[in-house]
């Protein structure tokens, strides 16, 4: 108990150490904390009346969010299964980071699915015995299911790796019995996000740009291309400011992910475009408002061509050698860039326009709340917060700067 305490301690310690940049991370991330807060209060209290909702769009910008955060999130598995399943040293130090990753936007979606479900005091119409969770039919069941599952084998593996390592008894070649069958389960388990969550999205039968078999492969290739590009961001802080060494190798291994995964998005893109548009019936009606606007309503046109745009414009850059090593310059703009297209896609190309056209014919725009925005932002920053505490706290455990120090035994 003793050797827990400590460690918790050690590491909190740490974590909150830094420059003044890092410092400034930090208070800036905890300003929209505090600003959040009383937002958050006031929807947790008030419900779903204060954001941007309608009965033509019922869902906001929290579930637009939480789809996103399950492509990071399973990704987290690409840094993860070279490491593992192909004895790769050089990411194997580094799983540790990638199930951090894992864990933070896990919960980070959870959180977004909270403010989705309108009150707090509506989660217990979920909970096996209180409610009625509707298991097998409800699709929106399996996906919480296997969101929790990921979390906790994720937090299981953090927990174990960083603590035997404070305490210096982590041996890879002796790792516990338990710990590497819940690794390759973490790493098997991971996709399955995708496919529930496209699963959740496909099952509503009205939504004509929802009912297509390539929704799961795109969120899969989405993952591979949003995922690792944070990833390629966090390595190339992480290598800069500490002392972990991360070889050009692993950001090498990643900028190749994001090249296939961004491929086949293209390649899934234009497959729908393609089966929706030719045809030209009144299933493609949905897809012609976002990609044209429909009597005046063009609020989506701009966001679907600058999406389409920027992840054709990502998949290009990728391709050139001179970008792809440009390690503190050039492949950290696409990085961004790929991650806010992906990000930006969910809302403006994938959930609001397909409520239009309604079942009775009517075309509809959706405008978010200050409270929406503000309460997103809190979500997003309690996520940020926590990755970079736990990743700080985390590269202190592995350069050796947090150890435990058995304490001297008076004669």
């Amino acid at each position: 108990m003793t050797k827990i305490l400590s460690f918790a301690i050690d590491f909190g310690s740490y974590a909150i150490k830094g420059g003044p940049t890092y410092k400034a991370w930090l208070l800036f991330l905890l300003s929209i904390i505090m600003i959040g807060s009383y937002t958050a209060y006031r929807q947790l209290t008030e419900g779903l009346i204060l954001v941007g909702a309608t009965d033509q769009i019922p869902m906001e910008l929290f579930f637009a969010n939480f789809i996103f955060t399950a492509h990071v999130a399973a990704a987290a598995i690409l840094v993860v299964a070279p490491g593992y399943f192909y004895h790769r040293k050089d990411m194997k130090e580094l799983a540790v980071i990638g199930e951090i990753i894992a864990m933070c936007f896990v919960a980070t979606g959870i959180t977004f699915i909270l403010f989705h479900m309108g009150r707090p005091d509506r989660l217990w119409h979920m909970l096996p015995g209180m409610g009625y969770p509707n298991f097998p039919n409800s699709m929106l069941v399996y996906d919480t299911i296997v969101l929790n599952v990921y979390l906790y084998l994720n937090l299981a593996g953090i927990s174990y790796i960083l603590y035997k390592k404070y305490v210096d008894e982590f041996d890879s070649k002796a790792l516990a019995r338990w710990f590497t069958p819940v690794i390759y389960l973490a790493i098997v388990w991971g996709p399955l996000i995708h496919i529930c969550t496209a699963f959740v999205l496909s099952s509503n039968a009205r939504m004509g740009e929802w009912a297509t078999a390539v929704l799961p492969f795109g969120f899969l290739a989405m993952a591979g291309a949003s995922g690792p590009s944070l990833v390629v961001l966090l390595f190339l802080l992480i290598r800069k400011h500490t002392k972990v060494q991360i070889s050009d190798s692993v950001i090498d291994l990643m900028t190749t992910i994001i090249g296939w995964s961004l491929g086949i998005i293209l390649l899934v893109f234009a497959s729908e475009y393609f089966t929706a548009l030719y045809s030209n019936t009144e299933h493609a009606a949905s897809l012609n408002y976002t990609m044209f606007g429909h009597n005046g309503l063009n609020q989506y046109i701009p966001w679907f061509w600058g999406v389409v745009g920027s992840i054709f414009a990502g998949f290009v850059a990728i391709l050139i050698p001179n970008i792809r090593k440009s390690y503190d310059r050039w492949l950290p703009v696409v990085c961004v860039v790929i991650f806010m297209s992906i990000l930006l896609e969910k809302p403006m190309m994938l959930v609001f326009p397909a409520f239009s056209p309604s079942p009775l014919g009517e075309y509809m725009e959706y405008h978010p709340t200050l409270i929406e925005y503000f309460n997103v932002l809190f979500t997003w920053a309690l996520g940020f917060i926590s990755l970079t505490l736990l990743i700080k706290g985390a590269v202190g455990i592995l350069t050796g700067d947090v150890r435990y120090h058995k304490p001297l035994v008076s004669e």
